[in-house]
């Protein structure tokens, strides 16, 4: 088990290189280079995706863990099952949302320990919105967030000056977290299921792995995910959350989601107040 002070260490360099990845998506962002192209499954890529991959990359690769991107290469389910320690990584989360050039699109770097996350950050570029959080520490939120070279000493005050999370949020509303992008029947079904449980309902629409952070800042009760997500998609925002205090289960509630699965395709999961019974 990592001890905090080599978590310290390591959430030091991973916010770094989530902000140095924003900062490169941004000059793509801002410029006429955007590029898409499709790999193989149909799904976008972007020279955004590609360069904050090669950020992330460069500034994780001191700590001499494995790294698995969405964006790197291909690593073997035999080459990777013994991995204790590895950083899982979106460098663009939310690809289809930066071509639409509406802003939810985040970078998420993700620490795992014997399958689980145990440190996240999430980073959406264009906002500025930062979000952090890393087992016995608990999450943290940053808004305004376009600077680098944030320090292992400096960390304490970087956190200290930061909100912790979950936030009070002024509503009186059942509050759902949907896709998007990726709203299907059985989405659909489940917030009818909690219309009729919870009558006044109101739902939160968000792209890329924000969704998860509306959970863990307070802003909704839950978020359900009927579909298919990847590994990289989740990590980040399972361990804010789960630091946050939340629950991050498969649909029966009690089911942890695993990592480093043989395929790295996630199963249905919901995210949610631990006190509450759906």
């Amino acid at each position: 088990m990592v001890d905090l002070n080599l978590l310290n260490q390591y959430l030091s360099i991973s916010l770094n290189a989530a902000l140095k990845a924003g900062e490169a998506i941004r000059k793509v962002y801002f410029s006429d280079q955007v590029m898409v192209e499709y790999k193989d499954d149909l799904s976008p890529i972007t020279l955004a995706d590609r360069h904050a991959h090669e950020c992330i990359e460069k500034e994780l690769e001191i700590l001499k863990f494995p790294v698995l991107s969405e964006e790197g290469a291909e690593t073997p389910y035999e080459d990777r099952k013994n991995w204790n320690y590895f950083w899982l990584v979106d460098p663009l989360d939310g690809t289809k949302e930066f071509i639409k050039r509406n802003d939810e699109f985040t970078v998420n770097i993700a620490l795992i320990e014997e399958r689980e996350p145990i440190l996240g950050v999430i980073y959406s570029p264009i906002n500025g919105m930062l979000f952090f959080g890393a087992r016995e520490m608990g999450s943290f939120k940053r808004n305004n967030c376009f600077e680098t070279g944030i320090s292992e000493q400096s960390l304490a005050e970087y956190i200290a000056d930061s909100y912790r999370l979950p936030l009070e949020w002024p509503r009186k509303r059942f509050s759902i977290a949907v896709s998007k992008s990726h709203m299907n029947e059985k989405t659909l079904n489940f917030v009818n299921s909690m219309i009729a449980k919870f009558s006044d309902v109101e739902t939160i629409s968000m792209g890329s792995s924000l969704k998860i952070c509306l959970v863990a800042e307070g802003r909704a009760d839950i978020y359900p995910r009927f579909g298919k997500t990847m590994e990289w998609d989740t990590a980040a925002g399972h361990a804010i959350a789960q630091a946050a205090g939340f629950s991050f289960t498969l649909p029966d509630g009690e089911t942890p989601l695993r990592y480093n699965k043989p395929d790295l395709t996630n199963p249905n999961f919901v995210v949610k107040r631990k006190d509450l019974i759906v």
